[in-house]
């Protein structure tokens, strides 16, 4: 495996995905090898590319994604292939706007073929856009074997199937008031004109229809009607009332006017009714108003439809919310006008209806007064005309919600239309019974709101008055008695005589007839093409050409195994897809589907371009990577088809919640591994069966939740339920970063003081089980993350299970031995008094710095408590307690309160909640423990149990001392009462803390040794002028910081694995990488972080310092350790040897030799950050390697120049000796006397020699001992038999310059220090000869 950087760019980091992916044709080599695996069938709604994809796009897509990547880990071929939507009035209404086009008869003048021709080249100006979205989002779709709908073949299947529905009698022609838009010159489906409302203000005015002939007592009333489309009106047939209202005859006491009313609607003539207002002079039920005739308001059809018009009909759709009680009818106009009339015979069904109005929403001249004008805009004067005729009984405004064309934003109209529907009522039974067989995500869309749909469903106009889409297949006779519908291309040709037919838009096929079989001329094509929602609800057949191609295929996929879309579609692309199913097979057309809803912005309202009130998705999936946004979106409530208020910072939270912690833990165990390597020389290889052999009860519970995660995501996805089981995922990454990696550092850095290998070892191979199985898990979310991280963790694995990609791995299956419940349920337990323990801190400004005495837990559960206890050394070390204590006496700490639980009671109590709930929240805690005990409750009348009333616990103890938490059953009472030496063990920590994070500055290793030195530079109060920043610094300020830091040195030296020095300790030769001021306590405490260096004792003269100083460290630390704690070296000829312990010191203590028990106990060595004062030198193998010293081979190299150097110096005159002598004294005319060096042995150089053969002996042997502990005995022999091969030589002592022998004083050299630098390579030297030879 390959260490990774501390900092990382998740969009740069899925670039190189991408690219590996590209490399490896990863999609396509996916398919190649899931090939002979059962289908999966996914159905993926084919989007408009004449616009940009949006959030909901992306949602789609994403959902769409992450189902398609499980069902491939599942082991399934799923073929992904992307659709085009190519026709229609979304295309047209772009061409129209671009040609400035305002009917259809500038179409025609055009010609047909160039507009066609101008709606194919924008068919997909976006289409490289959406491609490059999508690609880069994550999602594996096919886009070079995509489908579109313009295409012929594809057109083709849309034919038969509406060749097949027409043989089965559900196609027919009729008139139908259909939403129209007048912008775009076409009808709309009903779902079309559900897609977009908006707030308008309507005239709303109330108009008279006197009786004709009136009876004897009824002269001079009128019926009054309340309409807020006065443009309806010149098109008035009949008025229709409730035939079980009551309505009254009164008399307007202000006007003297006679008025025929509802009575439940008086006060739309009446708002105050003190004094009365009028004069009851009658009354009716609905039912005697019927049949009664009246004085029409315009005349314009009235010679027409006299005989059966102009007369009161009655019908359920008229309600008493608002209105007269009176409704006028229009049936050109209203869906319930049009049903109305056509039930009570005043117009016939199919023939043509009384519409004034154009295809652009314009009056004809039949009316002439308002010839022209555009309905909307004839409002007003239609209005000024009525009152000038004195019909006008009331005018006002109404503020409503109407519908608007979702293409060109302008408001609809209904209008009567001769259409061609598809006769869904006939088959609404079994459209219900269908839905039943297919599963809804979230269940309540398909149980409620489709079902609610499917049992109101209308017949669907599948015709519209376009141009660009596919032409309706039929042809008919001048009287309409002869049709014929064709249903292939082939068919076409036979019944035309053409064999030239390839494209089948209405450019090519307008002008074909075909001979009539009755003798009726030849047959026409109709006008009209098909509504686009019926070429998408084609498209289970269509893309794949069926009938004509692919019929196996379709036949084992159909229906499909999965859709999904937006919460809109149930209305639009999920009911056109029910719809043909049901009509075609009598099945439904899907098994699964999920429903996401609308992603607003982050004000709640609709995303608008116009606004700019939402973010670029591009730079947003830039700036925060696609990962990002995908779990964002599948983790919120728009995945259960509710609203998501999109917020930019929601992402970046993800990233920096989830994201960063995962790849923290990623990179940790990468650190940990290679740190095992590189101290074991043994590369880390996956082994799951060593993971779960552990007993160590961290490593069980993670292993038990990660089990546990398999299991639950498998059960979960196979429902559809993305939105539980990202929680899930979710919950265990918080888990193991949060929990299991920090409960367990030590151990997984191998920093444990019993060294135990084996635990290590174990612990290594749990945390890698667990981010490979979170890989897997995660890949159809986080596709991009988790192959950044597998590409590296895939290297510990066998060659035989590595795969070029994790998206070409199988969903993992859980070890159900591993799946410990009890575990489970302990460590939920011990996180939930963690937890408390931590808010109870925060709420009293106490850091976990600051140790605490004790920690009580209370629950009346023993099992709770046992359950704690075993686990109570990490609480006490994440609280940082010193002991935790336990009860069941919980009365004598909580008070108890009774809740009521206001969601239920609601509909249990009704209007006596209210004083229900009063008579709970004032129950005392006695009836309150009997109500816990009884479970039962009788209040008003009304008998509850504990699901209606929740209990409420409140601590009830002494708040002075003590700071309690609870959570459901669990309280604990935290002492925070705090002594001196609690004081001084947190001012510790902190200062402990805040060299960890000058270390971090400083970019330094857990391998970097570096010494700590520290100081008080002043008061802090003193320096922010009387201001204490922290209030509990105020509290502790009889603890100083220094003395906090001598008193508990023991602690902070088994913290650091170092002890740490005052300044005045620090040695001439340190040289600082770091320093900080830090105000703790009030105080200003330098911190200082040193390269480590060697202290001196006074009796040591300078010049052999200086010498010693300017060797490298490694090179003195080797020579000591290879001379049981002597450093030995040539001064001047002369040999010096320096005791460690006496003479010099290193900053961590005395070097001992490494003990013969440890080795034989395998005991693993400790890096130099863990080596303890005994041991300060043991470890630097692995260090210097890294930090690139010099190797055994370069110190053994340099010892033997070192060793000529000195046999020639030895064979010298003495005046080369004295010369040198000279020199150096020379530069140091003023320098003090030293003392006599200690322990100075004038020995041959030839003995070191002698002993050479005994040193690689030593070597050999202590080299072989550096093997790992759970090594088998034939590869410790192995590993014995390498390092005798290449053992190096014992180093012979350092020959340098005889020391003078004057006496000196350790504050002596402190003075010189300046010069000390400057001089100390010319220790190394002697005369120039001798630096040649080097």
């Amino acid at each position: 495996m390959q260490a990774v950087e501390e900092k990382i760019s998740f969009p740069d980091e899925e670039q190189k995905v991408l690219q590996l992916w590209e490399k490896l044709d990863a999609f396509k080599t996916s398919l190649k090898k899931s090939e002979g695996r059962p289908e999966f069938t996914f159905y993926d709604g084919p989007p408009f590319a004449t616009g940009l994809p949006h959030y909901g796009h992306i949602l789609a897509g994403t959902i769409k994604d992450v189902v398609t990547r499980y069902a491939h880990q599942k082991g399934f071929y799923v073929s992904r292939r992307f659709g085009w939507d190519c026709h229609g009035l979304p295309v047209e209404y772009e061409i129209d706007k671009k040609l400035k086009i305002k009917n259809r008869d500038e179409v025609f003048k055009m010609g047909i073929a160039k507009y066609n021709d101008e709606c194919r080249s924008i068919v997909q100006r976006y289409s490289a856009e959406w491609e490059k979205t999508v690609v880069r989002m994550g999602r594996w779709i096919d886009f070079r074997n995509d489908y579109k709908t313009m295409e012929p073949w594809y057109m083709e299947s849309v034919w038969w199937v509406l060749k097949t529905l027409y043989e089965k009698g559900l196609v027919y022609r009729g008139f139908k008031v259909m939403p129209y838009s007048v912008a775009c010159t076409t009808t709309l489906s009903n779902f079309e004109a559900n897609l977009e409302y908006s707030e308008v203000v309507d005239p709303a005015i109330v108009v008279s229809f006197p009786l004709l002939n009136p009876a004897k007592g009824e002269e001079g009333a009128s019926l009054i009607a309340w309409t807020t489309t006065p443009w309806t009106l010149p098109s008035n047939l009949a008025l229709c009332v409730n035939a079980a209202f009551k309505y009254l005859r009164i008399k307007d006491l202000a006007t003297e006017k006679i008025y025929i009313v509802a009575e439940s609607r008086l006060s739309i003539l009446y708002p105050s009714l003190d004094p009365l207002p009028y004069e009851k002079l009658g009354e009716y039920k609905g039912s005697d108003l019927v049949g009664k005739k009246y004085v029409p308001l315009f005349n314009y059809f009235y010679e027409e439809y006299k005989a059966d018009a102009f007369r009161v009909v009655a019908d359920d759709y008229v309600t008493d919310d608002t209105g007269t009680g009176i409704v006028h009818q229009a049936p050109a106009f209203g869906e319930d006008d049009h049903r109305v009339c056509i039930a009570n015979k005043i117009i016939k069904k199919g023939n043509d209806v009384p519409c004034p109005v154009d295809e652009s929403g314009c009056f004809y001249p039949v009316v002439k007064e308002f010839a022209g004008v555009m309905v909307k805009n004839a409002d007003p004067d239609i209005i000024a005309l009525i009152r000038s005729r004195e019909r006008l009984v009331k005018e006002g405004k109404l503020s409503h919600q109407y519908p608007f064309c979702w293409r060109s934003h302008t408001p609809l109209i209904y209008k009567a239309v001769p259409s061609w529907f598809v006769h869904v009522e006939a088959i609404k039974e079994r459209l219900v019974a269908n839905n039943a067989q297919s599963t809804w995500v979230p269940s309540f869309v398909g149980e409620k709101r489709f079902h609610s749909w499917l049992e109101s469903a209308c017949d669907w106009c599948i015709s519209r008055s376009r141009f660009w889409g596919t032409p309706l297949p039929i042809w008919h006779s001048d009287d309409w008695e002869e049709i014929v519908v064709v249903g292939s291309i082939d068919e076409l040709k036979k019944l035309t005589g053409r064999n030239d037919i390839t494209d089948i838009h209405r450019q090519f096929i307008d002008d074909l007839t075909i001979p009539s079989k009755k003798g009726k001329g030849k047959l026409k094509r109709v006008d009209e093409v098909f509504d686009c929602w019926f070429e998408s609800g084609s498209m289970p057949y269509s893309q794949l050409h069926y009938p004509f191609e692919n019929k196996e295929r379709f036949d084992n996929g159909f229906p499909a195994d999965f859709i999904a879309e937006g919460l809109d579609q149930t209305r639009g692309w999920f009911y056109t897809l029910m719809v043909l199913s049901t009509a075609l097979f009598d099945k439904p057309a899907f098994k699964n589907c999920v429903v996401n809803g609308l992603v607003l912005a982050a004000d709640g309202k609709k995303m608008s371009k116009s606004l700019q009130n939402y973010p670029d998705p591009v730079k947003v999936i830039d700036g925060y990577g696609a990962d990002a946004l995908r779990l964002y979106l599948i983790d919120s409530p728009v995945v259960r088809a509710e609203k998501l208020a999109f917020k930019e910072a929601g992402v970046q939270n993800v990233l920096k919640n989830v994201f960063l912690p995962w790849y923290n833990a990623y990179r940790f165990f990468i650190m940990s591994a290679l740190s095992s390597e590189s101290q074991t020389g043994v590369p880390f290889k996956a082994n799951p069966k060593l993971a779960l052999q552990s007993t160590n009860v961290m490593d069980k519970w993670i292993l038990a939740e990660s089990n546990g995660l398999i299991k639950y995501v498998r059960s979960e996805m196979d429902k559809y339920h993305l939105y539980t089981v990202v929680k899930g995922l979710l919950k265990v990454i918080e888990n193991l970063t949060n929990w299991y990696i920090k409960f367990n550092r030590k151990r997984l850095k191998g920093e444990t003081e019993d060294g135990n290998e084996l635990d290590h070892q174990m612990a290594l191979q749990t945390l890698y089980d667990v981010l490979l199985t979170l890989c897997r898990l995660m890949a159809p979310f986080t596709p991009f993350v988790v192959e950044m991280m597998y590409q590296n963790l895939k290297l510990a694995l066998p060659e035989s299970e590595r795969e070029d990609s994790i998206h070409y791995t199988m969903l993992p299956t859980e070890v159900t031995e591993a799946i410990d419940n009890v575990i489970i349920r302990r460590m939920e337990r011990m996180q939930v008094a963690i937890e408390l323990g931590r808010s109870a801190r925060a709420r009293r400004n106490l850091n976990l710095k600051t140790p605490l005495k004790n920690l009580l837990i209370v629950n009346t559960d023993q099992e709770v408590l046992d359950d704690i206890k075993l686990l109570e050394e990490y609480v006490k070390e994440q609280l940082n307690v010193k002991s935790v204590s336990y009860t069941t006496e919980e009365s004598k700490y909580v008070k108890f309160n009774a809740v009521p639980n206001f969601s239920i009671l609601g509909e249990k109590l009704g209007e006596d909640m209210q004083k229900v709930a009063a008579v709970i929240k004032a129950m005392t805690e006695e009836h309150v423990l009997k109500f816990m005990k009884e479970g039962t409750l009788h209040v008003l009348g009304h008998n509850l149990d504990r699901e209606h009333v929740q209990l409420a616990r409140e601590y009830k103890g002494d708040k002075k001392g003590f700071e309690a938490a609870i959570s459901g059953d669990i309280t604990i009472v935290l002492s925070i009462e705090q002594d001196d030496s609690l004081l001084e063990e947190g001012l510790a920590r902190d200062f402990i803390s805040r060299i960890q994070k000058m270390r971090k500055e400083a970019k330094l290793t857990t391998e970097d040794v570096v010494e700590v030195f520290y100081y008080t530079k002043q008061q802090a109060q003193a320096i922010s002028g009387g201001h204490q920043k922290n209030k509990k610094a105020q509290q502790s300020s009889t603890c100083s910081i220094e003395q906090s830091i001598v008193s508990q040195a023991a602690f902070i030296h088994s913290t650091l694995k170092r002890s740490v020095y005052h300044k005045d300790k620090k040695p001439l030769n340190a040289v600082t990488i770091l320093s900080r001021e830090h105000e703790i306590n009030g105080e200003l405490l330098v911190i200082e972080l040193v390269r480590e260096c060697l202290f001196f004792s006074s009796s040591v003269p300078v010049n052999v310092q200086r010498v010693v100083t300017s060797l490298d460290l490694n090179l003195v630390k080797h020579q000591i350790q290879k001379n049981n704690g002597v450093l030995e070296l040539f001064v001047d000829g002369a040999k010096v040897a320096l005791a460690l312990g006496k003479d010099l010191l290193l900053t961590d203590g005395v070097v001992q030799k490494e003990d013969s028990g440890d080795k034989a106990h395998g005991k693993k060595r400790k890096t130099s950050d863990e080596q303890t004062p005994a041991k300060g030198l043991k470890a630097t193998d692995s260090q210097d390697k890294k930090k690139k010293k010099l190797s055994e081979e370069q110190v053994i190299t340099e010892q033997k120049q070192e060793l000529s150097s000195a046999k020639q110096d030895q064979q010298q005159p003495a005046a080369a000796t004295s010369e040198a002598k000279s020199k150096k004294n020379k530069n140091k005319s003023e320098e003090p006397q030293q003392q006599q060096a200690p322990q100075v042995k004038k020995e041959e150089v030839k003995k070191e020699e002698v002993k050479k053969e005994e040193v690689k002996k030593e070597e050999v042997k202590e080299a072989s001992q550096v093997v790992e502990a759970s090594q088998t005995s034939e590869d410790k022999k192995k590993k014995k038999k390498k390092v005798s091969e290449s053992a190096a030589e014992k180093p012979a002592p350092v020959v340098v310059e005889e020391v003078k022998k004057e006496e000196v004083k350790l504050e002596a050299v402190k003075e010189e220090e300046p010069k000390v630098e400057q001089e100390a390579p010319q220790a190394e030297g002697g005369d120039k000869k001798k630096k040649k030879k080097k």
